[in-house]
């Protein structure tokens, strides 16, 4: 049994899990703590991986050589890609996952992990060590008395530290519904001098599906031919979907549910935490849209061989006996059993402006926080912290340099630089509209953007490197082919009518002809031979392939231009600011950007740029001094 580790992980979930297989893997004698060892990873509230922006995000991790995609592939029960609708920019993969098998898989993952040592128990106390000014992270105490040492420490404590869950005028202590909370963190590290807050969230209803009126409600089902997150060509999508079904609330429903308002710890004072405003409880939105008479819910299925389901849209803390009887009013639910109520859960979090790029906290060294102690929200964005964190874990003690993902490189880059730059002042959950280079981060490239970066880290092993490069290869032939072939207006007559476009009236170059919006590849490997013997000999060409090729062709032009902006932004994030530098003699900076950076203390001018309250004449300011 050994006692000291190159690396602690403190909390089995998304962000730890994700955290403890990065530094093992890179070398690091890894020991990740959990309270419970039957729950890695557990899918505490929906059982989903991916939608709008985290799709993206999942896929990045997998790029990296994370394992979030690889798990979710594997325990798919319905995969669907969202807003095909709209441009790419906007394709978000989603999957609905067999939980119970999900946190299996990573158990197994972990188990088989070389230089990953396991221990259940709860962590109460951060040991440190102190020289000087300097205070450094030491190791951790547990619950049973077990000292371990440690070089470098990463927090993941999810929603348990001082956890208190409600349900109507009941409280209770709780980590999340059958799972006690953890005490001793935060007290620690208050008395290192961080400041603290607190958050809430919330969970709705499990539902027993025996009672439910299946074919009284509007199923919704997965792709025709789905895909899947991950880029490795050896794991498959999912086959046999199952279905989720829609349903509706009404007045009726709203009016039982406003009976139990006085009674609700959202609104009668019980609840100090910020709660989610994207994601709000079924009561908060009836205040919210007082007009409305009606909202959609998704049934979502927990497991393959369970009974369980899932209620998306009626996360709810009111009483008990409300959410049953308000249910019962719900078209298919007459005679509903439920599992267990929907409850609200607050928690502490740490304000995420207290940490490096790095992940590391500015206040202690090789200490490291990933997840919803940072204020975030959804397991992908975790996971995405815990990933990044591992890395630097490692890298920080073995002397090599830190990897920091910029803004136009990657969701994870977004996602951590708000986090360090702006701070939260309710849960963070990634969108879309948070990335300025949407058109650069799309789900589709993730591998192009970030395999590389994954490969020189150590993270993507010869498999994965092996079919990346291949891809690569395949789109840019196919991209060549289509540039040089050129077709006759005979060859496209019927296919080009029949899309609704204009026929050709002399020979072009297939490129002009698949920049028509309504044309597409697909359509024209399918009609013209000498293109589909072409896509044949590429070896295992793929959908993938082909669809990476029409983008690029059909968006080049504003793929160029978000790249031109995002090179010329570069430039201030080349500009280094240092960490000890004094802004109050600054006298020509505002007050409020004086304060700001003091506190935050970029990294560099492009950091600098992006903190609430610092103007574009400080940033010219800070141009001046540190010079252009």
């Amino acid at each position: 049994m050994k006692f000291e580790y190159d690396v602690i992980v403190v909390g089995g979930g998304h962000a730890g899990c994700e955290a403890a297989m990065a530094a093992a893997t890179l070398g690091s004698s890894t020991l990740l703590i959990s309270m419970d060892m039957g729950k890695y990873a557990q899918m505490s509230c929906n059982p989903a991986i991916g939608g709008v922006a985290k799709g993206q995000i999942v896929r990045e991790i997998d790029a990296l050589g994370g394992h979030m995609g690889i798990i979710t592939d594997k325990t798919t029960i319905q995969f669907r890609m969202l807003n095909r609708s709209k441009g790419p920019a906007m394709w978000s993969p989603r999957a609905q996952c067999d939980k119970t098998l999900f946190s299996i898989e990573w158990r197994k993952l972990l188990e088989n992990r070389d230089n990953l040592y396991l221990w259940q128990d709860s962590v109460c106390e951060i040991t440190t060590t102190k020289s000087g000014d300097k205070t450094e992270v030491s190791g951790v105490k547990t619950n049973l008395g077990v000292e371990f040492k440690a070089k470098s420490v990463v927090l993941t404590n999810g929603t348990f530290l001082n956890g208190l869950m409600h349900v109507g005028r009941n409280s209770a202590e709780g980590g999340r519904s059958g799972d006690a909370s953890s005490y001793g963190v935060t007290e620690t590290l208050q008395d290192l001098g961080f400041e603290v807050g607190r958050m809430k969230t919330g969970t709705p209803v499990r539902i027993d599906a025996r009672e439910v009126k299946f074919d009284e409600m509007e199923a919704q089902y997965g792709d025709e031919n789905p895909s899947k997150f991950s880029y490795l060509p050896n794991i498959q999508p999912v086959e046999n979907q199952l279905p989720c079904f829609l349903v509706y609330t009404s007045s009726e429903v709203h009016d039982n549910l406003r009976e139990g308002f006085a009674d609700s710890p959202l609104f009668n004072g019980t609840i100090q935490g910020v709660g989610p405003r994207y994601c709000p409880s079924i009561e908060d939105k009836l205040r919210t849209f007082a007009g409305k008479d009606s909202h959609q819910l998704f049934l979502e299925p927990e497991g393959r061989d369970c009974n369980e389901y899932y209620l998306n849209g009626f996360s709810s803390s009111l009483p008990w006996q409300i959410q049953v009887e308000a249910l019962t009013k719900v078209k298919g639910f007459e005679n509903i059993h439920i599992y267990r109520p929907g409850y609200a859960i607050e928690y502490d979090y740490f304000p995420p402006t207290q940490l490096r790029h790095t992940m590391e906290t500015k206040l202690v060294e090789n200490l490291y926080f990933a997840g919803q102690i940072n204020g975030t929200t959804g397991y992908e964005e975790a996971a995405a912290q815990g990933l990044m964190a591992g890395i630097n874990a490692h890298k920080k003690i073995n002397n090599q340099e830190s990897v920091v993902l910029r803004r136009d490189q990657a969701y994870i880059g977004v996602l951590i630089d708000d986090l360090v730059t702006k701070g939260v002042d309710e849960p963070y959950r990634m969108f879309t509209s948070r990335a300025e280079y949407r058109i650069l981060l799309r789900q589709d490239n993730a591998d192009i953007r970030l395999t590389p970066i994954g490969r020189e880290i150590g993270l993507v092993d010869d498999e994965r490197h092996s079919a990346f490069t291949s891809k690569f290869e395949q789109v840019n032939s196919l991209i060549k082919f289509i540039r040089t072939f050129s077709v006759n207006p005979s060859d496209l007559d019927e296919y080009l009518t029949n899309a609704g476009t204009s026929p050709l009236t002399q020979k072009r170059k297939l490129y002009d002809v698949l920049l028509r919006n309504e044309v597409n590849l697909k359509g024209l490997i399918a009609t013209l031979p000498s293109l589909s013997k072409f896509v044949s000999e590429l070896n295992l060409i793929n959908e993938e392939v082909i669809e990476e090729a029409e983008i690029q062709i059909k968006y080049k032009g504003y793929i160029e231009r978000e790249k031109f902006i995002a090179d010329k932004i570069l430039r201030l994030e080349n500009i280094k600011l240092t960490s000890d530098f004094d802004y109050n003699a600054l006298q020509s900076l505002t007050i409020e950007a004086r304060q700001k950076l003091t506190k935050i203390k970029p990294d560099t001018i492009g950091q600098a740029s992006r903190i609430p309250g610092v103007s574009p004449s400080d940033i010219n300011v800070l141009l001046i001094y540190f010079g252009r």
